[in-house]
């Protein structure tokens, strides 16, 4: 939630263009979806179980789930307040116009009735309360519109309930012809209202709102009792879209009795409701991003670097005989990932391919390759089926796959695959047949590249692609070896090698060598690993945690982690990449991979965890790309002792204003070098003291 409220700052900040502010809004809608229906349906199901165990935080589950709720409620009214006084008036000013019925011409009225009639009505089903026609089954955050209804031959008795299901199929804003040169629309929802009489005659319509109900989103089933992993999966996608109602977000300002009588059949509490002063689900406003043509309202286009060959190679795998390629997506082009499995497809010379799968987009081309190659080549496939939201489209893929004759594996189970890799099998000209292996940070998704900020290794470096191997191995056979080095291997030899990483820099501090840790990831949750850090900042180690989202780290607590900063950065592009750098006594290690520092990818997923060992790109790591990073002012929060977050330019009031993703776009197409890159000011915020149990604690330890 906390990482949602500084996307929310994004939204709120005016200094980003006045489209991606909206774009910035829309997103944290869809973050608070996912949130509520995953984890907070993941509290109450705690709660009916009966637990009674404290989480991180100390609070049982029914005290976390009251301070979450209370959170949520104040986070929803700053979401409308950002909308209502921020966004509209801005948008209106720039002549896109979100508009009321009553304020149309008779030449948009006549448009809108005449769209309702060929685009909206054939697909609407209106649907009345009583003990013929039962509340119908509403899907998960499907908008709807309830109405009070009165039947009008009978004065007496009480209103009738009624339901219309918005299509999801269409847009949710109806862009509406404009003389002036504006964009204007109308709420979908909106123009159903005013038809609502037609599709309810006999009735009289007292009132209507519009609504919607986020349902319990995990995934339930028994492994070991499945006949099929994907067919398991399919029936419990279909149960999801019938699980549990957690949430019911309604209009501000609705009738009371609807209100209510939709609370009484969700089986909800009154904290459980949500009044929306403005559009119900604001993930829906990303439709204004897609459909303005306003440059001037967005980011400057950018464009990604391509990759130049040296002149002397022939294509890729000759390049990769030569040395590693690294690539930081979105500033480099993703292209050559693309082009890597494309060419091992057509490549004659390339025997075997191999490759896991998280998520990817639709229409991603990687797909069609695989099935190309699996004419003349063996190609495995390792998908994982438990994507969250992806299910359904990878046991699409899988299906499809294994018709076209690609072997297809769904990993270890009672594990997610989550690592990212890809193994070709070439026998090169030379006579030696040789293994070219992408590793990455990020999932094989060619859309998703464009805006996540990720890392990609090609390489041929035989001590990383054989054990690439061994861990294909593991995926489709369980096939366990002892020692996976030099990669780091989840769940089996992961967490043990970071811990050990952690120390030996504590170690080189307590013997007067160069010690210092670097870490960026998503999240920091692994109780093990922060007790760790803590015990490396006491033996004089600085270490600085570039996490974007959750830390339960606490920095800067006298006596504990004084030495320890944690910044998050939320920018333009989602920082996805994950890198881990130790100075190891002045013999610099520098590792990427797929993990975060939290329990399901240390001990509950299949993870990857490699070493960049080619001196051009450790170089880039080391003098570019983490201190561009740690430079940041602009976009960066800094995490304070008590858990809260604070803006870099309140903290470090002298510091340049320095934006790392601006200076990396700026540097990839050439508008920048390295010596742009300022000298990080040290934030230290103001140390507090550790609890007396907890300073006790690490003086025994």
């Amino acid at each position: 939630m906390q990482f949602n409220r500084r996307v929310l700052e994004e939204a709120e900040d005016g200094s980003n263009p006045l489209l991606e502010r909206v774009k910035f809004l829309a997103i944290t809608g869809s973050n608070l979806d996912e949130y509520v229906e995953i984890r907070q349906a993941g509290l109450l199901q705690r709660i009916e179980d009966g637990y009674r165990e404290p989480g991180y935080d100390g609070l049982r589950p029914d005290q976390s789930l009251t301070t979450l709720t209370t959170d949520i409620q104040a986070f929803v009214a700053d979401q409308y307040r950002c909308w209502n006084k921020l966004l509209l008036p801005d948008l209106e000013s720039h002549g896109i116009r979100l508009m009321d019925w009553k304020d149309l011409d008779e030449e948009a009225q006549g448009f809108a009735r005449t769209y309702f009639q060929q685009e909206v009505d054939p697909l609407l089903t209106p649907i009345s309360i009583d003990p013929a026609h039962p509340f119908p089954r509403v899907l998960n955050k499907a908008l709807c519109l309830a109405l009070l209804l009165r039947v009008k031959r009978r004065r007496s008795g009480p209103p009738v309930l009624g339901v219309v299901t918005i299509p999801r199929a269409l847009p949710r804003f109806v862009r509406l012809p404009s003389n002036k040169g504006t964009y204007d629309y109308l709420l979908l929802q909106d123009l159903i209202a005013q038809h609502l009489s037609g599709m309810y005659r006999g009735y009289e319509v007292l009132s209507h709102t519009g609504f919607r109900v986020t349902r319990n989103s995990n995934l339930y089933f028994e492994e070991e009792e499945a006949r099929s992993l994907l067919e398991t999966i399919r029936v419990e996608l279909h149960n999801r879209r019938k699980g549990d109602a957690v949430r019911l977000e309604i209009e501000t300002g609705a009738d009371a009795e609807i209100v209510e009588r939709l609370r009484v059949n969700f089986e909800l509490d009154p904290d459980q409701v949500f009044a929306c002063d403005g559009p119900v689900n604001l993930s829906r406003l990303m439709f204004f991003y897609d459909d303005v043509r306003r440059p001037d309202l967005k980011f400057a286009s950018f464009t990604p670097k391509p990759l130049v060959l040296g002149r002397k190679s022939t294509g890729i795998f000759d390049e990769l005989r030569q040395h590693d390629i690294l690539l930081h997506h979105p500033y480099d082009s993703y292209d050559p990932v693309v082009e890597f499995i494309e060419q091992g497809a057509l490549d004659p010379a390339v025997v075997t391919m191999k490759q896991t799968l998280y998520r990817t987009s639709h229409d991603s081309p990687m797909f069609q390759s695989l099935i190309e190659a699996s004419a003349n080549k063996d190609v495995t496939l390792v998908v994982e089926l438990m994507a969250r939201f992806d299910e359904a489209s990878n046991i699409r893929w899988s299906r499809s796959m294994e018709d076209a004759g690609v072997q297809v594996f769904h990993g270890v189970v009672g594990l997610k695959t989550h690592c990212k890799l890809a193994m070709l099998v070439r026998r090169d000209e030379d006579g030696v047949t040789r293994r070219y292996c992408h590793l990455g940070t990020g999932n094989y998704n060619p859309v998703t590249a464009r805006f996540y900020t990720d890392l990609s290794l090609l390489t041929t470096n035989p001590q990383i692609t054989e054990r690439v191997h061994t861990v294909f191995n593991y995926l489709t056979a369980h096939a366990e070896i002892n020692d996976y080095s030099p990669l780091l291997v989840a769940p089996l030899t992961m967490a043990e090698s970071f811990l050990g990483l952690i120390r030996r820099e504590a170690d080189h501090a307590k013997a007067g060598r160069p010690s210092r840790i670097v870490a960026k990831m998503n999240a920091l949750l692994e109780p093990s690993v922060i007790e760790a850090l803590y015990a490396a900042s006491q033996a004089g180690v600085e270490i600085d945690l570039i996490i974007r989202g959750l830390s339960i780290l606490r920095p800067g607590v006298k006596g504990l982690s004084e030495r320890i900063r944690v910044h998050s950065i939320v920018g333009r592009f989602l920082e996805h990449s994950r890198i881990f750098e130790f100075a190891n006594g002045g013999q610099t290690e520098i590792y990427l991979g797929s993990a975060d520092w939290m329990p399901r990818n240390l001990f509950e997923r299949c993870e990857v965890v490699f070493p960049v060992r080619d001196a051009a790109a450790r170089a880039r790591i080391h003098e570019e790309i983490l201190p561009a990073y740690l430079a940041d002012t602009a976009k960066t929060r800094f995490q304070q002792p008590d858990g809260s977050y604070a803006r870099a330019s309140k903290i470090l009031k002298n510091a340049p204003l320095f934006s790392a993703q601006d200076f990396l776009m700026k540097l990839a197409e050439g508008k920048a070098n390295l010596s742009a890159i300022p000298q990080p000011t040290e934030a230290k915020p103001t140390p507090v003291r550790a609890p007396a149990r907890k300073r006790a604690a690490v003086a025994k330890k």
